[in-house]
């Protein structure tokens, strides 16, 4: 039996004895890649780099520039952040809880409400500098699961005790760096030499751990904190406190206690109370006639529009649906992006002019013909869809760029009033491992495009970055501009939406470019208890996707 194996990387065939750790081969090639590598794909399979190679294979290493590598950047800085914690108070229980994110970092605090204070802010980063000089490594090692909830349960994590609760496996793997012992959702560098770009800031009564930079992996930009989001953010934290259903485990707690009915109805009417106090401020200056929603991909736009319009009804006024969309250019008028492909999703695409010249003439008190696009030709239609504005008419206008002052740039600010929508919610795994916002929506689509499109979760997910990349130039920047913010997560939604994802995320094949994204989703979904829909209102967010709402939608 030989004792080399033959690997090929960037064209180029490597002979490595069999056993040879991949971070070596990584060492040795990193001169070919602008970013830092932290991961690989090994035949196919995401590997981490402490892993030894023992047969011939493809090799695609996975820098910070990625976004695998990010992710296990950020999920091993963590780990680097409470393994200095740990050291910096041997003996004690001193545990950091990563809250949820915020632009390019994680908002943090102590686990027992302890203030944070800027000396321990700078030792802290002091640590963190120090473990990562002395590269210590990282390791993988299986525990039996009943073993680790004990160890957890005796170090005050409780909440990875009431995640692992719902766990049917018997083993679980175990990270350990300098003796810190953690469970992550995910892969992790090799050591803590890959994590030498990061910053930790006071911020609010905790800390933020930054990042750095999605494109280089390198640069770190300045803090600068999204202020009217973090405050949505701990509203909802707040929110899911009283509820008592702060993690995915504290969820799984309630659906096995027989909670989650009440849990439903709750989120719903306070979701109701919420909707109905932006229509009354809207409705105290007769003054604002248009109300421009814009947010991300499956934030519930829709729905929430109808809601809104049924709250403005109740109040004296006459709401008027208006899609950003039938204002696109022709098909053939439309802009390219980079890949010399069509950019529906870019501000040029929208005739900015004619929108412009409507809306000021509805403000006049004229009587104007809307236009229609007809999707299936590609082309602005005109069908008698007139239209004009009383004392007690307004419009809602839905779509991507409706934050953008480029768009309604001649409207008076006193007629618009801006709504940022997003599903941004403040479950957590536990308390190192935040659910991304992202996943939530991802998955929300995944089920809404395979039941009213017909689109495959491969589909889904192939286009998925091609979707975040345009709302990180069209959407993100101008969240903060928004007169209002509108929190569309459902604290119970991954439980509903679980059984409709996974038989899609299932048909995904090994060897597909999207199967390790869907594995990945997939084992997200595992530490969730599904829950049956019949009990969710029909007016509800959550219809949107999962198909039943009384809206057209």
């Amino acid at each position: 039996m030989s004792d080399t194996i033959r690997v090929n990387v960037l064209g180029q065939e490597y002979v490595l004895e069999k056993g040879t750790p991949i971070m070596e081969l990584a060492d040795r090639l990193q001169e070919h890649y602008d970013a830092d590598i932290v991961m690989a794909e090994y035949n196919d399979r995401l590997i981490e780099l402490h892993k030894k190679l023992k047969e011939d294979g493809n090799i695609k290493f996975i820098t910070t520039a990625e976004k695998n590598g990010r992710r296990a950047y950020r999920r091993s800085l963590v780990m680097l952040m409470q393994a200095a914690v740990e050291e910096m108070y041997p003996g004690e229980n001193a545990n950091i809880k990563v809250m949820h994110s915020l632009g390019d970092g994680y908002y943090c605090k102590w686990d027992d409400e302890r203030p944070v204070t800027e000396e321990f802010v700078t030792s802290l980063k002091q640590k963190m500098n120090d473990m990562v000089a002395a590269n210590l490594p990282i390791m993988k090692d299986v525990m039996k699961t009943r073993n680790a909830k004990k160890m957890f349960a005796e170090r005050g994590m409780n909440d990875k005790v009431r995640l692992l609760r719902y766990r049917s496996s018997s083993n679980i793997n175990i990270y350990d760096l300098h003796g810190s012992k953690d469970y992550f959702y995910g892969y992790m560098v090799a050591s803590t030499k890959y994590l030498k770009y990061f910053d930790v800031v006071p911020f609010d009564e905790g800390f933020m751990l930054l990042f750095p930079d999605k494109k280089d992996g390198k640069t770190m930009a300045p803090f600068d904190p999204a202020t009217k989001l973090f405050s949505v953010m701990q509203e909802s934290i707040h929110w899911g406190k009283m509820m008592d259903v702060p993690t995915i485990g504290a969820l799984n707690d309630a659906i096995a206690a027989g909670r989650i009915q009440e849990i439903i109805l709750t989120q719903e009417a306070l979701m109701e109370e919420r909707i109905g106090a932006l229509a009354r401020e809207i409705a105290s200056d007769r003054s604002r006639k248009f109300v421009m929603i814009a947010g991300p991909s499956s934030s519930g736009k829709t729905t929430f529009s109808h809601r809104l319009s049924i709250q403005l009804s109740a109040l004296g006024l006459k709401p008027h649906p208006v899609g950003l969309d039938n204002y696109y250019l022709n098909r053939d008028q439309m802009p390219l992006d980079e890949f010399g492909e069509k950019d529906f999703e870019a501000l040029e695409g929208i005739d900015i002019e004619l929108f412009n010249s409507d809306m000021n003439k509805l403000l006049a008190g004229e009587r104007v013909e809307l236009p229609t696009f007809n999707f299936k030709i590609g082309k602005r239609e005109y069908r008698g869809n007139y239209m004009q504005l009383g004392p007690e008419d307004i419009l809602v206008i839905e779509g991507i760029h409706g934050l953008n002052d480029r768009l309604s740039y001649s409207l008076p600010a006193e007629s618009k009033f801006k709504i940022y929508i997003s599903a941004l919610t403040h479950l957590a795994i536990d308390e190192h491992n935040p659910l991304p916002t992202t996943d939530g929506r991802l998955i929300r689509r995944i089920v809404r495009d395979a039941r009213t499109r017909g689109t495959s979760a491969q589909e889904t997910i192939a286009m998925w970055d091609s979707v975040r990349r345009g709302e990180e130039k069209n959407i993100f920047p101008f969240q903060e501009k928004a007169d209002a913010m509108f929190n569309s997560a459902l604290i119970y939604e991954l439980a509903a939406l679980k059984v409709y994802a996974q038989p899609q995320l299932y048909a995904i094949e090994p060897g597909c470019p999207e199967y390790a994204e869907a594995n990945r989703l997939l084992k997200l979904l595992d530490y969730v208890l599904p829950i049956p829909t019949e009990g969710i209102n029909n007016n509800s967010l959550i219809r949107e996707f999962i198909g039943g709402s009384c809206f057209n939608v």
